[in-house]
């Protein structure tokens, strides 16, 4: 190794700062571990550290920390999934990754735990919109992103083959638990306070949080929490959760008594099976958390907020117009779109039952200058992508929970103007990762000025309880306070999308997949 390479490289040790320099510190306590990582914008990166190990189906298991480490110069492989094809994939990807501005055990800084969107099936950490330097950097702060078994490995429910797979629809959560328990035991060393970790993630890794927030296992391991268009109201039950391994055993070809043949599969065999047809809802089989009335006793918002996070406090937000990163603009489900189809359009990509053609009617008399394309993107966000959210800020408001905030992007893409404020667009404004390939926000003078508040805000919850902008009132019931993010501005209005909102309060919300 050349002298240049030495000079990027650092040594975590237990008890020692990371050093910079050709001189690799020595570790305190040799039972303890060391890891070694590199100098990345500004701050170390230790990438691909291994939290845990486990068998198909079972329960994870801690990683054992005694013995030195070698952080990977890259990141580790991500879980078996139908997407994300060009990326190393392997069942056993049980890694997060940290960036810390100063490893030294004594500086106590506020620890940002991210997890990943792409629901329960797809995703991984290794995207560029959410590595973790710039956020480090910019916020002082510990960032830890974490890798997790996902779709069939994660969370199929195959408790009816037998105590051996009790814990076996909730196995993904547990692996979040898992990395949750890894940061309070070992994040000192890498610079982060225990005491102060948050979690935070978009979309999937939001409902991921909102899960972890009814599961008695993770109590006490964050302080607090931010979801990001992001939510789980209710779980999957067990009967439709049995009926989709059912129909993922149907896709395999494999006898409906045989599980050992399910254990035992290749892993792309299993893969491939995730294309079969979902027995509830339709679509590709959906797997996600169960209640198993064990590791999760109970539906995170239903019939009310989980009580024991209640004191946790909690931003959460949702975009403008979810539906446009979901529903191209440009593409086949839009064109031609006029009055006259449009509740037709509108009718299959929304989860609240009610008649259209009288919700179309609703929105027209509301706003008249809106075209037909306004009303469908407004449509199809407020009765699919949004009403989760505000079950959840309700639901905490109701329960007395005082630390609650709520968000709105309203900054519409610069990138491509048609895409207006859509799902993900707010990640690169947390991250700080404008330029990354993926980021729709673009970089001019606005996108700073968002990052920057957006950034503030979320450091500041992990670092004190409460956002980083004075002018940003908690939520509470009737007023709703939203705090809305133009471009470049972020004004606290009460309840801005009331027509909205109790428009599609007019019928249940039911949780897709459960």
């Amino acid at each position: 190794m050349s002298a240049a390479d030495l000079t990027r490289r650092g040594l975590l040790s237990a008890g020692a700062a990371l050093v910079a320099s050709p001189a690799l510190a020595s570790t305190r306590d040799p039972q303890a571990g060391s890891f070694t990582g590199l100098r990345e914008q500004g701050v170390s990166a230790f990438k691909g550290i291994r939290y845990g190990r486990a068998a198909r189906f079972e329960r994870p298991l801690a990683e054992p920390w005694p013995g030195v480490k070698t952080a990977a110069q890259g990141f580790a492989p991500i879980a078996p999934q139908r997407g994300n094809r060009d990326t190393p994939q392997s069942e056993d990807c049980l890694f997060l990754n940290v960036w810390t501005p100063d490893a030294n055990p004594k500086a106590g800084r506020a620890v940002m735990v991210y997890f990943h969107g792409g629901a329960y099936t797809t995703g991984t950490v290794t995207d560029p919109l959410t590595h973790g330097a710039k956020l480090a950097a910019a916020g002082d702060v510990v960032v830890v992103t974490v890798n997790h078994r996902l779709n069939a490995f994660g969370y199929a429910w195959l408790k009816p083959f037998g105590p051996r797979f009790a814990d076996s629809g909730n196995l993904g959560q547990l692996d979040l638990i898992l990395a949750l328990e890894w940061v309070r035991d070992h994040i000192r060393d890498f610079g982060g306070d225990p005491r102060r970790v948050m979690v935070f993630g978009q979309s999937g890794g939001g409902a991921k949080i909102a899960t972890l927030m009814a599961m008695p296992a993770a109590q006490g391991l964050f302080h607090s929490a931010a979801t990001m268009s992001g939510q789980q109201v209710t779980a999957s039950g067990p009967i439709n959760a049995w009926a989709r391994t059912r129909a993922l055993m149907t896709a395999m070809g494999l006898a409906a008594d045989d599980v050992e043949g399910l254990r035992t599969a290749p892993t792309q065999r299993l893969v491939d099976a995730l294309a079969a047809t979902d027995p509830v809802i339709g679509g590709s089989v959906y797997f996600g958390p169960v209640l198993d009335m064990t590791n999760l006793p109970r539906h995170p918002f239903w019939p009310d907020a989980a009580p024991q996070s209640l004191s946790i406090p909690m931003i959460l937000g949702n975009t403008r117009e979810e539906t446009r990163a979901f529903i191209d603009p440009r593409g086949a489900k839009l064109q031609g779109l006029d009055w006259t189809n449009l509740a037709a359009r509108i009718t299959p990509e929304v989860k609240i039952d009610l008649d259209i053609d009288w919700v179309v009617a609703q929105y027209r008399a509301q706003y008249p200058d809106w075209t037909a394309q306004q009303v469908f993107y407004a449509a199809t966000t407020a009765g699919r992508s949004w009403p989760g959210q505000v079950i959840e800020a309700d639901a905490r408001a109701r329960a007395g929970a005082d630390k609650t905030w709520v968000y709105q992007l309203d900054r519409p893409s610069h990138v491509d103007p048609l895409r207006g404020a859509a799902h993900t667009d707010d990640i690169p404004y947390v991250f700080g990762t404008l330029d990354a390939p993926g980021s729709m926000s673009g970089v001019d003078e606005g996108a700073r000025r968002t990052r920057d508040r957006m950034m503030q805000a979320f450091t500041g919850l992990a670092k004190n309880g409460k956002p980083g902008l004075a002018d940003w009132k908690p939520y509470a019931l009737p007023d709703r306070a939203t705090l809305v993010v133009g471009d470049g501005r972020a004004d606290c209005i009460d309840d801005p999308r009331r027509f909205e909102r109790e428009l599609w309060a007019t019928a249940p919300y039911i949780q897709p997949g459960s």
